[in-house]
Parts: structure tokens; sequence; C-alpha cells
């Protein structure tokens, strides 16, 4: 077979591309997979505390007890926290339509540490509509941009930050922490710079 050098170029490129972009959706058909595997063995966990009742009695020693039991027969990915995040993923989203085929389960395991409810679902549509990594989503929780914008009267600047992916690191820049506006029992307003803080202080 005689194959020009700048075909054959052509031709390993094409199968590059290829070979690249059957890797990403085989990437993402697993995590869509595992995703609802995890969100299945929530579902199970939760009709077996409820059994046949309305709500669920929740105990950590079937948690315990599972784990180490799914771990001696299928091996890591069965801990005792994995599996509190499996329920809380079946509890949060009772539909498995409403899980995102864009988020990985690394997403779903730190959605899952918010507390609120409204949270899980803020972050989870924010991950998916901005094309979150997981880094990226850690960065966002840990600033507490979900609180920042419900405490805050300008939630289209807070929005603004968030997506330039600044931190806030300046006196004029609004102040970050609702925990500490609390704690210094300070009003909610538009936006606090360092001076006014100090007179308030």
């Amino acid at each position: 077979m005689n194959i020009e050098p700048t075909n054959y170029t052509n031709l390993v490129s094409e199968i590059g591309n290829l070979l690249k972009k059957g890797r990403e959706q085989a990437a993402t058909s697993v995590n869509t997979i595992l995703v609802h595997t995890y969100w299945l063995i929530g579902r199970y966990i939760v009709e077996f505390e409820q059994k046949g009742k309305e709500k669920a009695t929740y105990g950590s020693e079937l948690l315990e007890r599972l784990s180490k039991d799914l771990t001696a027969v299928y091996g890591k990915g069965f801990s005792r926290s994995n599996l509190f995040y499996m329920r809380k993923l079946y509890i949060s989203f009772p539909n498995s339509e409403t899980l995102s085929h864009k988020l990985s389960w690394s997403h779903y395991f730190e959605i899952l540490k918010a507390e609120q409810p409204l949270a899980i679902k803020f972050y989870t549509i924010q991950a998916e509509k901005d094309n979150w990594s997981v880094r990226e989503l850690k960065r966002q929780m840990k600033s507490m941009l979900f609180h920042r914008l419900a405490l805050s009267k300008d939630k289209k600047g807070i929005l603004e930050l968030a997506e330039k992916g600044q931190e806030i690191h300046k006196p004029q820049d609004i102040l970050k922490d609702p925990y500490v506006l609390e704690f210094l029992n300070l009003p909610m307003q538009h936006q606090y710079l360092e001076s006014e803080l100090e007179k308030l202080l």
C-alpha cells in the first residue's frame, strides 16, 4: 500500500480525533451509569429503612454493616461515607430523571455536602450550567457562593465574581462570609467596604 506522507498524517490525525471523541463518550457513559447505580443503591437503602412506612428511620448501624459486607464482596467504593452520600443522593433527587448527565459522582459527592436542599439544587444547576470541574465546584462551595447570594442584594455582582473565578481579597470587594456578619450582628446591605466595617465595629 502506497500512502503519501501528507495523507498519512491526516489519517493519523483523524484516527486520533476519533479515539479522543470515543474515549470522552465512554467516560461520560460510565459516569452516567455510575451516578444512576449509586442513586439506585441509595433508593434501596432508604426503602429498606422505611420498611413500608412513609418516613425512614435513619440508622448509621445499617450503613456500617452494609459498608463492611459490600466491601468484602465488591471491593472499594462502599465506605460508610460513600453509602451515606448515595442515600442522600436519592433523598435529594427522588426522581432519577432530574440527575444531570454532565455531572460525575465526584461532583455529586461534593454537592451533597451542602446542608440545605436549596444549596444542593443551586450548586447542581450552577455546576452544570457553568461546566465546573470538581475543583472549581469545591472552590465555589468553600467561598460560600450560595450563602453570599442568599444574603446579598447584589446577586448579579456576586455571580459575576464567581464566574470570573475571583476570590474576594481586597477591602473594596464584597465581604464574603455571611457568618462573620451574623457574628458581628451587622445588618445585611448591598455591600460592605473595609472603612464601613471599621465604623460599625
